[in-house]
């Protein structure tokens, strides 16, 4: 861990850290450093990190791709239910319109 190669910053660098990260100066390079909290990475703990249940990357990619896959499969499968949905009510219409055409109308 890079903490036991530095000391801690002083007060006026200690913002160098974004996101609670703790500010190490590196004195063999005189440089700042942070060890990031949980959830972040980045040389400055910059990059919010989601979790990932799995250690394979590519276990990982595949849940996504299926993720993704069943969301597109619904967003077809409705737009197919309303469009068929709205076919059905304007033949409905359409129909009603004309068993009202042929009725005969009461003289005023």
């Amino acid at each position: 861990m890079m903490a036991e190669h530095g000391v801690p910053c002083d007060e006026q660098d200690a913002a160098y850290c974004m996101n609670g990260g703790t500010c190490y100066k590196l004195a063999s390079m005189e440089t700042l450093s942070c060890v990031c909290n949980d959830y972040y990475k980045g040389s400055r703990c910059e990059q919010f990190q989601l979790l990932i249940s799995t250690s394979n990357k590519e276990q990982a990619g595949l849940i996504v791709a299926v993720v993704l896959v069943v969301l597109l499969i619904l967003v077809v499968l409705a737009v197919i239910v309303y469009f068929t949905h709205k076919m059905l009510k304007a033949k409905q219409q359409k129909k009603q319109s004309q068993i009202e055409y042929w009725k005969v109308k009461p003289r005023v």
